[in-house]
């Protein structure tokens, strides 16, 4: 693993106290009505710094973020931010309803060597879904203006002994959390600060050698390595730069609290779907069955044909009629031929399929005339009934339309993120889902 650091963090409340108020969602999953909302809650809520423009999947107006970076500097200057005095690292806590049950999940905060994706020796940052230009312009422009890093890249790490789980259940079993929030959507989040040398040492040796997944904050990364090379191409850049670490929260893939949720797809815009046309379309490529018309039931019927059919196996819902139906490759290895290259792993990704074969060989050139068609990505079947009656979940339908076919998967699995990243090969966007996302105002890292 790349070198573990305690860092000196920006916080609200000096890091002490109830922090509900002032924390945010990560950028990515707000709108400008959660925005809003957030800065109603308090004006000097994070949100009003890390999300300057609305979406933050583009480029925004150079003022938008020179007034992000100058409202940022103004807390600091007032009080109502402060940087430690010592550097720490910080156990975090996430309490959380999943599916009907309650998790703990449990991680630290820190930063890592910013170094490029790629296994080394020693251990190395591994990505593993596709980014695209727009964020990674939007998160740097916001960089650039304010020196601050707003929100920890979520990362998973092996683990396998278990040890590093040990270590955080004991500190956070030893006293009372010092800072704690609740932003009123059923998540608590508690902060252990933690500055000793002896504790933090252990903490180390645990990683010692092991890779860092990125399982969440691609984009965000890929920023900081930017920024970086930015510096570095205008002259020398000190060995202990801000900017050659990047604030992390690192969670065990060995810890109970790590659950992982499915991204479904929801298709729209196409100029000649039915879903009789569909299933015609589909033959050769997808055996396809009906089954019982309750879209609630879906995960529980999948598992059933899956067992029975032992592949990959969908759910496909049709927003006209409401019928449902189950799906599963008509041939193995379905992929193969279009990716030889490609691993095992990758090619048997449920998300990997829908996209290179159903939507790129069934529904784009039988259904809309070769091109492209409108996608959302909702997390459960209630987001995905929703946007069917055209509420705002946001998980809209991207460039518009309306939604005709919803395609419902299954969680990927740990093991073929762990599999893919070491391969060096890079999942389809959207393609895992671990909930729930980090808070971003716990810590801020600046990089001045």
């Amino acid at each position: 693993m790349p070198v573990v650091y305690p860092f000196r963090a920006v916080q609200y409340n000096q890091g002490q106290g109830d922090v509900s108020e002032l924390i945010a969602p990560p950028y990515d999953v707000l709108d400008l009505s959660a925005k809003s909302a957030l800065l109603h809650r308090s004006v000097h809520n994070v949100v009003g710094i890390d999300l300057p423009h609305v979406p933050a999947k583009e480029l925004g107006p150079k003022a938008v973020y020179q007034s992000a970076g100058d409202a940022y500097r103004a807390m600091l200057d007032s009080g109502i931010l402060s940087q430690r005095e010592t550097p720490a690292i910080f156990a975090y806590r996430q309490t959380f309803e999943f599916e009907g049950e309650t998790y703990q999940r449990c991680g630290m905060a820190l930063t890592l060597d910013t170094m490029p994706f790629g296994s080394r020796e020693g251990g190395g940052i591994l990505a593993h879904e596709q980014t695209f230009g727009g964020p990674k312009e939007d998160r740097k422009a916001l960089m650039e203006a304010s020196q601050c890093q707003f929100s920890p890249i979520f990362g998973l790490h092996q683990d396998e002994a278990g040890t590093v789980v040990e270590i955080l259940h004991r500190i956070m079993d030893s006293r009372d959390p010092d800072m704690h929030a609740d932003m009123g959507d059923g998540i608590k989040h508690e902060i252990w600060t933690i500055d000793d040398e002896a504790t933090i040492a252990q903490y180390q040796d645990a990683l010692a050698g092991e890779d860092v997944f990125v399982a969440d904050g691609h984009h965000r990364y890929n920023t900081a390595l930017n920024y970086l090379a930015d510096l570095e191409s205008k002259g020398e850049v000190a060995p202990d730069h801000p900017a050659r670490r990047t604030m992390f929260v690192l969670v065990s893939m060995s810890d109970p609290g790590l659950a992982i949720g499915p991204t479904h797809r929801v298709l729209g815009g196409m100029e000649d779907y039915e879903i009789e046309k569909f299933i015609e379309a589909a033959q050769g490529l997808l055996n396809i069955e009906p089954i019982d018309n309750d879209p609630q039931t879906f995960l529980s019927q999948m598992d059933t044909l899956a067992e029975r059919e032992q592949t990959n196996v969908f759910g496909i819902y049709d927003y006209a009629t409401g019928l449902c139906f189950g799906a599963w490759p008509a041939v193995p290895d379905p992929l193969e031929m279009q990716f030889p290259k490609k691993s095992q792993a990758w090619r048997n990704l449920d998300v990997a399929i829908i996209q290179h074969m159903i939507v790129e060989e069934i529904c784009q050139p039988e259904l809309n005339n070769n091109k492209p068609v409108n996608w959302a990505f909702p997390h459960s079947i209630d987001e995905v009934l929703a946007i069917g009656k055209g509420e705002e979940t946001g998980s809209s339908i991207a460039g518009g339309g309306k939604p005709q076919l919803a395609i419902i998967v299954r969680p990927t699995p740990l093991e073929a993120v762990r599999a893919i990243s070491r391969a060096g090969e890079l999942m389809p966007q959207k393609s895992t889902f671990f909930y729930p996302k980090l808070a971003t105002g716990l810590w801020l890292y600046p990089l001045g």
